[in-house]
């Protein structure tokens, strides 16, 4: 009897084995180049793209993947205003967001990993995949303590570092050229910037970015006559009119030497939205302790 029992738990185990490598094989078949695209878009590895779709999503088979479109198990945050669905999580009530469709998922996904917190990953070489998992966990992507390990595993048993090395034939030596570019923009307030290098004007990045430079311009709210310096944010799009939800009703207390702009420039909304919630003039000058109300 003991032996029986034995050898049906290991069959009962084989076989949820086959079932999940098969379930692993035709989702990565499915969605591999979905994961590829978004690599070459904004430099994320697709071997850990797909590693945390799998693991997040059980292959497309999580209730939030099935239901939502949701293949990485992102929480609604941030300035998130679609539609969501609520599953027991951290909390008894968590609220996941809801796509359209997969694709939205993916790059939701891109745009989540821009967020400040992951910055560090982007200097990251695009095939250090063990580098980008352990980076993930380091930055809080995930409670489980095997989160690394788990995504290294995946990456190795299904050799997903092969999608790490696809090149697009067709678009030449223009991917990888643009690449560095692509790694260095983050976002905030749900508006992605990219911080200015030593020597870097408004026409370079510009011309990268593929925006007119007068555009550029308007994004960031200055003049022909404004010269960039090393440090500087610039904005790829129009900053918002309001700070990200958690940060309404908070205050900022201005540093020495801190303008308007500048402030404005951090929190990533436009300079006359500072002065009308704090009811200032247009003459007001910024001084050193003075409180900012952020709305």
């Amino acid at each position: 009897m003991k032996h029986l029992l034995s050898s049906l738990l290991f069959f009962a185990f084989a076989a949820f084995a086959n079932a999940q490598n098969s379930a692993y094989q035709q989702y990565i078949e499915q969605y591999h180049s979905m994961a590829v695209d978004q690599m070459k878009r904004h430099g994320i590895p697709a071997s850990i793209t797909l590693a945390q779709a799998l693991l997040e999503s059980n292959a497309g088979r999580s209730v939030l993947a099935i239901q939502g479109n949701n293949h990485f198990g992102i929480k609604v945050g941030g300035n998130w205003t679609g539609p969501y669905i609520i599953k027991s999580d951290d909390r008894p009530d968590d609220r996941f967001r809801k796509y359209r469709n997969v694709s939205e998922s993916y790059e939701d996904h891109s745009l989540f990993l821009k967020r400040p917190r992951y910055a560090a990953l982007y200097e990251l070489q695009t095939t250090d995949y063990v580098g980008w998992a352990r980076g993930l966990k380091a930055a809080g992507y995930a409670t489980n303590p095997s989160y690394a390990q788990l995504l290294i595993n995946i990456i190795e048993q299904n050799d997903l570092t092969r999608y790490d090395r696809m090149e697009n034939a067709a678009s030449g030596g223009r991917d990888a050229r643009n690449q560095g570019f692509l790694q260095r923009v983050m976002l905030c307030n749900d508006v992605v910037y990219l911080v200015v290098r030593q020597g870097e004007t408004f026409a370079d990045i510009a011309k990268a970015a593929k925006i007119r430079e007068s555009r550029l311009r308007s994004y960031n709210e200055v003049d022909r006559h404004y010269r960039l310096k090393a440090g500087d944010r610039v904005f790829l799009s129009r900053k918002k009119t309001h700070v990200e939800k958690p940060l309404r009703g908070t205050t900022h207390q201005i540093r020495t030497g801190e303008s308007m702009y500048d402030i404005a420039q951090m929190y990533g909304v436009k300079v006359e939205r500072l002065y009308k919630w704090n009811h200032l003039d247009d003459d007001y000058y910024p001084t050193e302790g003075d409180i900012l109300v952020l709305k």
